[in-house]
């Protein structure tokens, strides 16, 4: 989106907020970070501003990740509230309305303000304040919220924050910028506890989780000299270690490390059987690539997902075999055949 773009969603955006009486915030399927912490902090601007607001979270998605369990949901939903026609819908961190578990907003009709930074969004909202240039979506809260005249509270403050360390990486990833570090600063003086905040998501582990990484490192292979640095969690790798889905997060990192690595991929094999059986197990792929060589988010668009540059993922139910010739292929279309490296 151009700035003179982003400059018009944002000003309609903030008039939708301020006309508006009562909303509906909703985000992504398997929430992230990013996802969380938009969310809590907007509906907490929201009720500072006098508004009627509720969070709408599928009750499939709890118990949610450990290191996401210490938020507080004063207003969480997992149905569609009566008078959902009657509310503004925020999409929240949410690139696409399939992603979204909220069925009954999917229709016509509906009132739908799209709050995001992924430069794949389609566009599905009334207003579309779809910021590329944002590290997140929880900085284009921040700055909404500037704007409206709410001051942080420490349930804002943590939630932002949490949005913000989590989609740059720690700070790490090409998306941040100097505007990142000046939302860290406003929330650090507004009270966050920077290292209270950095031990509930990146320590404290439960030992079962480190057992799954121990047979994730197990399962590693690397492609067509290390450009791709891959491996994959097997259903039976969970049990063996006793392990929540969830644990496999961070597992990425390692392989995103190894020298040479273009694109890092972890597939993992969702807990639930599918209808088609153990022959046809349904697997949920993370894609992070290491530089601007290889924009990840193509391959995740081809596979059926979608993401950012430099982190996407999309599920499927090819066989690790079948997965692993895709992603091959995905990266030469971007890289060249081997040879010509």
């Amino acid at each position: 989106m151009s700035a003179d773009g982003a400059a018009d969603s944002r000003a309609a955006t903030l008039a939708e907020i301020r006309a508006g009486e009562r909303f509906i915030l909703v985000t992504h399927e398997h929430p992230d970070g990013d996802a969380l912490g938009s969310l809590v902090a907007m509906h907490e601007v929201l009720l500072a501003l006098g508004k009627d607001s509720v969070m709408f979270v599928a009750a499939d998605e709890f118990p949610l990740p450990y290191e996401y369990r210490f938020f507080v949901f004063d207003g969480l939903v997992s149905q569609a509230p009566p008078d959902l026609d009657q509310r503004t819908v925020i999409f929240l961190d949410c690139g696409n309305i399939d992603r979204n578990p909220l069925d009954e907003v999917k229709g016509e009709g509906a009132r739908i303000v799209n709050i995001d930074h992924h430069h794949d969004n389609t566009r599905f909202g009334l207003i579309d304040h779809v910021v590329e240039a944002a590290s997140c979506t929880a900085e284009i809260v921040w700055d909404l919220m500037r704007e409206l005249g709410v001051a942080p509270t420490p349930t804002i403050a943590d939630a932002l924050y949490v949005g913000l360390v989590t989609d740059t990486g720690k700070f790490m990833y090409e998306n941040t910028g100097e505007r990142a570090h000046v939302m860290a600063a406003e929330l650090i003086a507004a009270g966050v506890d920077v290292n209270a905040i950095y031990r509930r998501l990146y320590e404290e582990m439960p030992y079962s989780k480190l057992e799954l990484l121990a047979l994730g490192l197990g399962n590693l292979s690397r492609h067509d000299d290390g450009r791709l640095t891959f491996t994959i969690l097997h259903r039976e790798d969970f049990h063996a270690a006793d392990a929540e889905e969830s644990y496999s997060e961070g597992l990425i990192d390692h392989l995103r490390s190894v020298r040479g690595t273009k694109v890092a991929a972890v597939a993992r094999e969702l807990l639930a059987p599918t209808q088609d059986g153990d022959g046809a197990r349904k697997k949920k792929v993370s894609l992070r690539a290491t530089d601007g060589e290889v924009d990840v988010s193509v391959i995740a668009r081809a596979g059926g997902g979608g993401g950012h540059r430099q982190a996407a993922g999309f599920n499927t139910q090819l066989s690790e075999t079948e997965l692993v010739a895709f992603l091959r292929e995905q990266v030469a279309l971007q890289l060249g055949p081997l040879s010509q490296v």
